[in-house]
């Protein structure tokens, strides 16, 4: 029987969740753009605004908004003004995938314990 578990934590991890994925497809946006002439890459800046939501308690009133902006990033522009640098993407990708990973695991983790709580089992 799925259930929705709406609290602060939860809230927390969930516009985490929405942070990194959005990272994902900027990331993979700027990946396949790799050799498109004037494109410029951005990235994913979302980790400012989750701090300033958690540290005013927007979270646990429950009217949090974190907006995620796009940065253009500050790499060097090519021959054909395409600043896409594959090796920093490349990375950006890898951590990415580990940060939703982490995170994905600690919402699992986190209905579970609430799962527990709730039934006993």
């Amino acid at each position: 029987m799925p259930f929705a578990v709406s609290d602060a934590v939860s809230r927390v991890l969930n516009s985490a969740l929405d942070g990194v994925s959005l990272r994902q497809r900027v990331i993979a946006d700027n990946i396949a753009n790799v050799d498109t002439p004037g494109f410029r890459a951005t990235s994913v800046d979302f980790e400012s605004s989750l701090r300033q939501a958690i540290a005013s308690g927007s979270f646990a009133d429950g009217d949090a908004a974190v907006t995620a902006r796009g940065i253009p990033t500050n790499t060097p522009v090519g021959l054909n003004g395409n600043n896409v640098d594959l090796r920093k993407e490349s990375l950006a990708a890898i951590q990415s995938q580990f940060q939703y990973s982490l995170l994905t695991r600690a919402a699992s983790d986190r209905l579970s314990v609430v799962r527990t709580a709730a039934t006993g089992q």
